[in-house]
């Protein structure tokens, strides 16, 4: 079962992100989608580097064997159910194969998609068609198939207050891509990396009395960066009762605690909001329903990036009167 995705995220995450330079890409006819900052420029490198790697000195099958005068029309369908994600990114690999190609974005990310759903439309030279075809594809399915492994997971947890957390577990140079196809899927994003968030997993720091010690790291840091969040790990009960007693702590982690563990670690806090308690390890769709139903506030799971499988999707030549 899938669940229905608001897609005004989207605004919001965008507001969120720090003003820089912007590039623009045609959408068909006179519609520009624009991301400012540095997911712009992320994203423009990792479209340049992929068709780079994929077209090289030039696309030998389309060039020799398809007229340079042909033109045609196309639209990228679903073949399974699922969640979408990575329309944009999809939308401007064509627009940089070739500014005379119109791309229509039909259906927006976190839209639920089944077998003969179109995505996208494109239309133009039938060259350059060919030549974005893979790449934009590639782009299309991995992120597809994060937010649709997310939408999964967010399902069984629907009845709970517990949020399907993502990690940094993402494909080098993709996270901002991977993360916002999380958040399309119903998810929510945990720290985005070593620098918005401190996570203490150096147990030691208690293993010997020293509390105090942690205490003093905690409010240096929360002196000089007010707004990153500290997150501390515990393995057992003992580690959660300690971490209770100290201030600044904004999330306890419940690292591969049972079942019975994660209750008793929701009655210690008692009737306090804070710290939230996120529970990781041993997460999957067939256990994230008991674990949400122990009271945790978030559960991560590592899996939606690291091993989320492709959404079946493809580009179909169509009559114009299709």
């Amino acid at each position: 079962m899938m669940v229905a995705k608001d897609t005004s995220w989207r605004n919001s995450v965008r507001a969120a992100l720090p003003p820089g330079d912007s590039f623009f890409f045609k959408l068909g006819g006179d519609r520009f989608f624009q991301n400012s900052g540095e997911v712009n420029e992320a994203v423009k490198q990792l479209i340049e580097m992929a068709l780079t790697e994929d077209i090289g000195p030039g696309d030998v099958t389309s060039t020799y064997f398809v007229p340079a005068s042909q033109r045609s029309r196309a639209l990228l369908r679903a073949r399974e159910d699922g969640v979408v994600a990575g329309t944009e990114v999809a939308a401007a690999v064509f627009a940089k194969v070739s500014s005379e190609l119109s791309v229509q974005i039909v259906l927006e990310d976190g839209a639920q998609v089944s077998p003969g759903s179109v995505v996208l439309e494109v239309a133009g030279p039938s060259q350059a068609l060919l030549t974005a075809e893979r790449t934009a594809l590639n782009f299309l399915q991995r992120l597809s198939g994060i937010a649709t492994l997310t939408s999964h997971f967010v399902a069984e947890v629907t009845h709970t207050k517990a949020r399907i957390l993502d990690t940094r577990k993402t494909t080098p140079g993709w996270r901002k891509l991977e993360k916002a196809a999380v958040l399309a899927g119903g998810g929510v994003n945990h720290r985005m990396g070593l620098y918005d968030r401190a996570m203490v997993k150096d147990n030691h720091l208690v293993a010997e009395g020293k509390l105090a010690q942690l205490q003093d790291a905690i409010q240096r840091l929360k002196e000089d960066h007010p707004e990153v969040e500290v997150e501390l790990e515990a393995d057992h009960l003992e580690q959660v009762e300690q971490f209770l007693t100290l201030q600044g702590v904004d999330y306890i982690l419940l690292d591969n605690m049972t079942l019975a563990e994660l209750r008793k670690a929701v009655s210690l806090r008692g009737s306090r909001k804070q710290p939230a308690l996120e529970a990781s390890g041993g997460v999957n769709l067939e256990t994230v329903r008991g674990i949400a139903e122990t009271g945790v506030d978030f559960i991560s799971v590592g899996a939606l990036t690291h091993s989320a499988v492709g959404l079946d999707l493809g580009l179909d030549f169509v009559e114009n009167n299709e």
